[in-house]
Parts: C-alpha cells; sequence; structure tokens
C-alpha cells in the first residue's frame, strides 16, 4: 500500500491495533524501551542495544500472535515509529478508545 502522508496512514495504523492487547504489548515495549534508553545514560552503554529489541520485539510479538498480521513497520518504519508514538501518548493520555470510534474502529472485547 502506497500512502502519501501520515494522515492518510494513522487510520491503517490504527486497524493494524484493533485488538487492545496489541497496543498493550506496543505500549510495555516502548516503556520497556524508555527504561532501557536511561539505563544505557546512567549506568551503560550496553543497554542502548536493548531499546530496539524490547520495542520492535514487544510490537513483533503481539502482531504475529495476537493480532495475526504483518507489522506495518516491515513497510513503513518510519511513519509506523511515528505512529506508535502518537497511539502511546493517546494510550498515556486515555484518549485511544475515543480515537478509535472517530476512526470507525470498534475494539475488540476482552474475556473477563
Amino acid at each position: 500500500m502506497n500512502f502519501r502522508s501520515f494522515e492518510e496512514f494513522w487510520p491503517f495504523y490504527v486497524m493494524q491495533h484493533s485488538n487492545p492487547s496489541t497496543r498493550r504489548w506496543h505500549f510495555m515495549g516502548i516503556i520497556a524501551s524508555i527504561v532501557a534508553l536511561l539505563c544505557s545514560i546512567l549506568i551503560s552503554r550496553w543497554f542502548l542495544a536493548l531499546v530496539p529489541l524490547f520495542g520492535y520485539g514487544f510490537a513483533w510479538y503481539s502482531h504475529f500472535f495476537v493480532e495475526r498480521n504483518v507489522p506495518a513497520s516491515f513497510g513503513h518504519p518510519v511513519w509506523s515509529f511515528l505512529c506508535d508514538l502518537k497511539m502511546f501518548s493517546l494510550m498515556l493520555t486515555g484518549n485511544m478508545e475515543r480515537e478509535m470510534k472517530r476512526l470507525g474502529k470498534r475494539p475488540l472485547l476482552q474475556p473477563s
């Protein structure tokens, strides 16, 4: 798929993350990456190697085993990274579900 802008890519990205568990795995991956980045600054540069491992590892796990789709980062790495950050900030502020509804995506119900 060819996208001409971030605004055009964003709805596709959201559709690829329709399962709340997928979004949670991404959220945890970003948190783990931030912690690894801080450790690389405060403790040892060795932790820097963990930043992409955590970020992509958690996200790709969720795509292959939870959402069962191909990560958008394979075809659009820069826009996917920017969308990851946008989704993270929306989740952090509690606005991701509202954004999904705005785009017409209904979140999947999770078993209790």
